[in-house]
């Protein structure tokens, strides 16, 4: 079975919203690729990620802001035999999404992108502190190029 390729910006969506995190992958200052999971927001086709104020990661995107986001879902083991390793595949859904990082600094806007992030995993129950929404770094990407596939299902 080959994997089928998605266009459909609804079914790319889909599976982003399915997935509990994603995987940032950025170059380094040195040239090395260089790979996080994050926990992440996504609405009306924007990325929004938040990270401590300091560390090789903002380093990075403040040099490099150019990243490839990985999403991956309903991952399934299947089987022709049980017995022949070659006859085991994995069933999966997964996006690519292509962007250059941009840093958001006011403070309202922070507040707005940290709340999308928080929807994704809890929609109500919170706040935030302002000295929190200070001491955060938050930041979009708005995708440049998405691409998608789906195995066995």
């Amino acid at each position: 079975m080959k994997s089928r390729v998605l266009y459909l910006p609804s079914e790319l969506e889909e599976i982003i919203l399915k997935c509990e995190h994603c995987n940032v992958a950025m170059i380094d200052t040195k040239g090395k690729p260089y790979l996080v999971p994050m926990n992440f927001g996504y609405q009306d086709k924007v990325l929004f990620l938040h990270s401590g104020p300091e560390g090789k990661k903002l380093e990075i995107l403040h040099q490099h802001p150019e990243v490839c986001v990985s999403f991956s879902a309903d991952h399934v083991l299947r089987y022709q035999d049980k017995s022949v390793g070659c006859s085991y595949s994995m069933k999966y859904r997964s996006v690519l999404l292509h962007g250059k990082v941009t840093f958001i600094t006011d403070f309202k806007e922070k507040e707005d992108a940290l709340h999308i992030i928080m929807k994704h995993y809890k929609s109500e129950g919170y706040r935030f502190s302002e000295p929190a929404v200070k001491n955060v770094s938050v930041f979009k990407v708005v995708a440049t190029h998405t691409e998608g596939r789906v195995y066995g299902y």
